[in-house]
């Protein structure tokens, strides 16, 4: 599948790096990074302390992930791609850039019929799939899906969830289980199926961890959650 940034997966387009130096180019992920985190937040704080606007997803909540995130690192910040991308480490081949508005808008109505239909963690493993798999801009894919899928599973949970460890930040420690998970959605729409069982079992394991170390934090014991709690 697709990914970019910190992994052996990136996008290779047409535009031109705004940084180029590697170590200023990744401070300036970093601090994005940690801004997109904290606007995810306040977003999500939102839908949660005003029940009475039900989530709805809209393009411009993707683009204004991917606007943050990539901030000062690429001309198309919070811009659909102009032209064709090639992926390279994937057989992925995205849709056409006259496609991509069309594609996240079908994403977008796709979640919102299912919202009070599937769970929490389908929506989220949807989301992170089908968002990879339109590859709608020229960098910041992976950064831009993980976040809006953190953002579906909290809000459709309708709570934050506690821990540090949190889902993207687990995912960014070792993308290999996020590769393979997106590859098996992937084989599977290449079957006409819709399948992203192993991105909620990715998903569901994650969320364990990041649970796991709030009860460990207020226990001050090393043990996991089902050994605790037996």
């Amino acid at each position: 599948m697709v990914d970019d940034g910190g992994g052996d997966r990136h996008s290779r387009a047409a535009s031109p790096e705004l940084i180029t130096d590697p170590t200023e180019k990744a401070e300036k992920e970093a601090r994005n990074a940690l801004q997109q985190f904290d606007i995810a937040i306040k977003l999500i704080d939102d839908w949660l302390l005003t029940p009475e606007r039900p989530f709805k997803l809209r393009p411009s909540l993707i683009q204004q992930l991917h606007r943050i995130a990539l901030d000062g690192l690429s001309a198309f910040a919070g811009n659909w791609r102009p032209a064709g991308v090639e992926i390279l480490g994937s057989k992925h081949e995205p849709v056409g850039a006259h496609l991509v508005a069309a594609s996240v808008e079908e994403m977008c109505d796709y979640v919102n019929e299912k919202w009070n239909q599937q769970t929490a963690i389908n929506l989220a493993a949807y989301s992170m799939w089908r968002l990879n798999w339109i590859h709608p801009f020229d960098d910041g894919n992976g950064r831009t899906s993980r976040m809006l899928s953190y953002i579906i599973l909290c809000v459709r949970s309708g709570q934050h969830l506690p821990g540090k460890n949190t889902i993207p930040e687990q995912i960014s420690q070792d993308k290999t289980p996020y590769y393979r998970a997106l590859d098996a959605a992937d084989d599977a729409f290449r079957h006409s199926r819709i399948d992203v069982s192993v991105l909620e079992e990715m998903l569901s394991g994650m969320l364990a961890n990041q649970l796991v170390e709030v009860y460990q934090d207020a226990t001050g014991s090393n043990r996991g959650l089902d050994e605790g709690l037996t």
